[in-house]
């Protein structure tokens, strides 16, 4: 399943960069890439494993920069 998710307060690039580092190893997560000018990220996860993992994402984007909020 492929999204795109707008995220909120997203302040930099590097932290951008390093949460798609961490999103990466995330089970069941094929790709993500995060436009910080968009403020959006694109995920694709594997079929029935939506909710698991983002709720893994959104600890890890929580531990990269803890003001940044996904609008889902």
């Amino acid at each position: 399943m492929k999204k795109v998710i707008a995220m909120q307060d997203l302040d930099c690039a590097n932290c951008a960069a390093k949460m798609e580092d961490s999103i990466r190893k995330i089970d069941g997560v094929i790709s993500v890439s995060i436009n910080f000018m968009t403020q959006k990220m694109t995920l694709e996860v594997a079929d029935g494993n939506f909710d698991e993992a983002i709720a893994k994402i959104k600890a890890a984007i929580k531990k990269i920069e803890p003001d940044c909020k996904l609008k889902i």
